[in-house]
Order: C-alpha cells, then sequence, then structure tokens
C-alpha cells in the first residue's frame, strides 16, 4: 500500500481510464507533509496540558474528593499504554486519515466500520466545540481583568472559530511550527509550578499519600476515572495523520507511545504536585473553593503575579491549540468518509493550495458555529452560575465527546484481535492480542461507569433527561452509521467493500482497469 498520492495517481492512468493524476491528488492527502516533531505537537496540542492541569484536576479534586487523582493517571497510563500496542500494530498494516473506523472496518467490517465513522465524526466534533464554551469564558475573563473590557464569552468564541477555520485550510506543519513553541513553553510552566510546589509544600511535607491505593475508594472513583481519561485524549490521534508521513509505520508508533507514556507521567506528577502543595489532606477542600482557579492561586503565592498572568494567557493559547488540533481530526475524517462514499463525494478531496482537506474543515467550522450560535441566543445567566449555557457548552460535549472516542478505543481493542486472527497471525501477534483484549475490557468498563455517572459529568439531578438525552446522541450517530452501512451493502457493495480501505482503494481501481 502506498500513501504517496502522485505516485498511486500516476499507476493508476497508466493502467488505463481510472482516476486521473489530478483526480488522485484530489483524492489522496499530501505525503511527507509531516515528521516526527509536527506529528507528535498535532497530538499532544490535542491534550491541552494546560487546560487539564487548571481545570480537570480541580474539577475532579473538588467534585469526585477522590485525593489518589495522580494514581489514577498512573493506572490509566497503564492500560492506555496496553491499548496502544494493538492499536500501534494495527497503524503498520493501515494507513488512513479515519483512523479508529478504518481500524474497526479491517476487523469488524464495513458495516461496524460505518458506524464507527459516524460515532468519530461526531464525538471529535463535541470534543473540540466543547472547548469553545470554556474559551470564551476565559478570554472574556481576561479581557475584563486586564483591559477593562467587558464583552459576552460567545465573541471571542466566535472569532476562535472562524480563525481556526482559516487555518484549517492551511499545511498543518505550519501550524504545528507555530502552536508548537506555544505548547512547549506551557508544558515548561507547568514543570516549573511542579518544582515551585516540591519546594516549598504544604504543612504535610512531600507526602506520597496521594500514590496510596487506599485512596481510590469510594463512589466517585469511577466518575474520576472517567474525567481523567479525558485528559488523555488526543494520543489517539496520530494514525489520522499516516498518510501524510513519510514512514508511517515507524512514526506512528513511536509517536503514539511518546505521547501516551509522556503525558501519563506529566499529569501524574502535576497532579501529586498540586497535592504537595496544599498537603493531601486539605486537597479536596481548597479545590472546592477555588475550582478552575487552584493553580493560578497556588502559583500566585509562589512565583508571583507575573508568572501567574503568563499562565493565564498559556491557559488561553493552549485551549487553541486544542481546537485547532480537533479541527484538523475533524476535516480529516470528513475526507476520509467522502472519499469511501460515507458522506458526499466533496468531502474526499483536498484543496489544491495546501493539500489539506478543505471541505471537511469547512464542515466543521460551520457545525462549530451554528452550536456556539445556539448556546450563546440561549445564554439568559451569568456567566459564574453553574447552570449558564458557556459552561453547559463545555461540559455536555466534552462528556459527549470522551464517551464517544473510549468506545471506540474499546471496539478498536476488539477489532486488533479479530484483525489479526483472521489473517491467521494470532500465534505471531499472540502477546498483542493479550494487552487490547485487556485494554478492550477496562475501556468498556470506563465507559460504563461515563454513562452511569453522566449525571455528575454534566451537573444534572437524577431526574434529567439530559441522562439519556446526551448519551443518546452518541447511541444515535452509532445507529445511523450502520443503517448507513448497511444500505451501502444492500445497494452499493463495490462501495461498501472499500469502506476503510483509504489509498488502497486507488489500487482496486488499477486492477479493475486493467
Amino acid at each position: 500500500m502506498t500513501t504517496d498520492s502522485s505516485s498511486t495517481s500516476t499507476s493508476t492512468s497508466a493502467a488505463g481510464g481510472g482516476i486521473s493524476t489530478f483526480k488522485g491528488q484530489e483524492r489522496a492527502l499530501r505525503a511527507d507533509r509531516l515528521g516526527t516533531g509536527g506529528l507528535l505537537l498535532s497530538v499532544l496540542a490535542a491534550t491541552a496540558p494546560l487546560m487539564v492541569v487548571a481545570g480537570v484536576m480541580p474539577t475532579t479534586f473538588a467534585v469526585m474528593g477522590i485525593v489518589g487523582q495522580p494514581l489514577l493517571f498512573v493506572l490509566l497510563g497503564v492500560v492506555l499504554i496496553l491499548f496502544s500496542v494493538g492499536y500501534a500494530e494495527m497503524s503498520r498494516h493501515v494507513h488512513n486519515a479515519g483512523a479508529f473506523y478504518a481500524y474497526i472496518s479491517r476487523g469488524l467490517g464495513g458495516t461496524a466500520g460505518a458506524g464507527a465513522a459516524l460515532v468519530a465524526l461526531v464525538a471529535y466534533n463535541a470534543l473540540q466545540i466543547g472547548i469553545y464554551g470554556i474559551f470564551g469564558f476565559e478570554v472574556s475573563g481576561l479581557l475584563a481583568t486586564y483591559a477593562d473590557v467587558e464583552i459576552a464569552w460567545w465573541i471571542p468564541a466566535l472569532v476562535a472559530a472562524l480563525a481556526v477555520g482559516l487555518l484549517g485550510w492551511l499545511k498543518i506543519d505550519v501550524n504545528a511550527r507555530v502552536l508548537g513553541v506555544l505548547l512547549v513553553i506551557e508544558v515548561l510552566l507547568v514543570v516549573i509550578f511542579d518544582i515551585a510546589a516540591l519546594a516549598d509544600p504544604g504543612k504535610e511535607g512531600l507526602s506520597l499519600h496521594a500514590f496510596n491505593p487506599d485512596t481510590l475508594t469510594g463512589a466517585g472513583v469511577g466518575t474520576a476515572l472517567c474525567f481523567c481519561i479525558a485528559a488523555f485524549l488526543g494520543f489517539e490521534q496520530a494514525p489520522v495523520y499516516a498518510e501524510e508521513t513519510s514512514r508511517p509505520h515507524v512514526l506512528v508508533p513511536r509517536v503514539m507511545f511518546f505521547a501516551v507514556g509522556g503525558v501519563a507521567v506529566f499529569f501524574a506528577l502535576s497532579s501529586w504536585a498540586l497535592t504537595v502543595a496544599t498537603g493531601p489532606s486539605a486537597i479536596v477542600g481548597t479545590a472546592q473553593k477555588q475550582s478552575a482557579g487552584l493553580l493560578f492561586f497556588l502559583t500566585e503565592s509562589r512565583l508571583g503575579g507575573t508568572f501567574t498572568d503568563v499562565l493565564h494567557v498559556l491557559f488561553v493559547t493552549g485551549m487553541f491549540a486544542a481546537l485547532l488540533s480537533f479541527h484538523n481530526v475533524v476535516a480529516r475524517y470528513a475526507f476520509a468518509m467522502g472519499r469511501e462514499g460515507l458522506l458526499p463525494a466533496a468531502f474526499g478531496r483536498t484543496s489544491g493550495t495546501s493539500g489539506a482537506p478543505g471541505t471537511g474543515s469547512l464542515l466543521q467550522t460551520v457545525i462549530a458555529l451554528v452550536v456556539v450560535a445556539a448556546f450563546a441566543i440561549a445564554d439568559d445567566k451569568p456567566a459564574g452560575d453553574p447552570t449558564a449555557p458557556v459552561l453547559q457548552l463545555f461540559t455536555w460535549l466534552g462528556n459527549i465527546g470522551a464517551l464517544g472516542v473510549i468506545l471506540l478505543m474499546a471496539a478498536a481493542s476488539l477489532s486488533v484481535v479479530v484483525f489479526f486472527v483472521r489473517r491467521g497471525a494470532a500465534g505471531a501477534q499472540a502477546w498483542r492480542l493479550v494487552t487490547a483484549t485487556l485494554s478492550g475490557l477496562a475501556l468498556l468498563v470506563i465507559a460504563g461507569y461515563t454513562v452511569k455517572d453522566f449525571e455528575v459529568l454534566v451537573g444534572a439531578g437524577p431526574d434529567s433527561s439530559l441522562l439519556w438525552v446526551l448519551p443518546g446522541v452518541i447511541g444515535l450517530a452509532l445507529v445511523a452509521g450502520l443503517v448507513l452501512g448497511l444500505v451501502l451493502r444492500a445497494r452499493a457493495p463495490e462501495k461498501h467493500a472499500r469502506i476503510g480501505l483509504g489509498n488502497e482503494a486507488f489500487q482496486l481501481d488499477k486492477a479493475a482497469s486493467s
């Protein structure tokens, strides 16, 4: 299989008929655009490390009351490394911008792949759009604090959506260079805080109590798992860019393992630093009092106001990097689906100037603008109210997206097992099949907790219709995708057979025209 658009299209034309060189360029992403650094930065940008440290971690401490959050990050890191073993091996065999659904198609069939494709499109859209809520909230707050300018949250949110859409048309390696510098600074500032916290601990000193298994007891552990695994989302995006690298079989596994391992260590140490700074016995109470301001409260006393101000700015740029990263993933999923008949053919073409999936980028931008506008119109409460639409946009869509990706990872784990068993490689891949099975079971448990505790995740009451409406969005996407797959199998079997093939479809054209 080749991922080079020009060589593929040329050979197809030479075979007589089929796809022309120009057409081939439209239907394949431009190869050799990303090296190890660009791919790694594109993946890490989606994890938004400062957003996790400043937002997810204080929320988990405050709402769940779980002191052992650092240990949770270690345990989840192990689960996701186990997942990555099989997932990375699949990436050596399948190079497709629709990574999740392509892998699931190869293992479980085209109909299951069509269902996964719709789930992935909805889930990553939800993750990306949800961040606009917290982004707009933070930017409006910064402008009020430092510029004495009062604006509604949805104004910076809509401006960001337009900016992200524009950048979506540009080359991803340019975006990676610009945002990569900010990402590195963001990580360094968190590391400086970690060192400062360890150098100036709370009254309990350098306590390792947060790594004690006894801290993982109580009803909140399952929900804390949901919060913490959402912090990792982004590392699984590496195979989405496989077609745009020169050596996907080498670069994709390398970046994925580095990303998940590095993120696990970084988050475990940073959450531990928070417990050290306040003292393990005080972390829950302090997080409840300070909420999302916990990190900034702790840096103010240890590193000063200037450092904290810079951290606020990097908080915003980190969110913007995550917005752009998820946008690029959604655009590539739409491209892959358009190329294989799951969306209109227009989505399966790249823009002539940059080789980026322009139509998919446009689709994501329009959806984001419509959703943000809908929440803005419904906004009739103060921004600090937990039921205000600006905060609901972040929590509702973020948890919808997280649930979708967790289910996709579980299905991909099963697909790895079936794929290699069907190829007669069960013996050679035995240890990878074991890791895929273990990770798949663990991910299903986390997905079960996510659905069970959705009322806590979205801040709704036990009788709220949101408990079935919001998870139902993922269920509806799955059903719609499966129906689409069944329709294609019945009415267009040639399209159904190509689901998940990606650039290999060009080789089918060549063989058919020979």
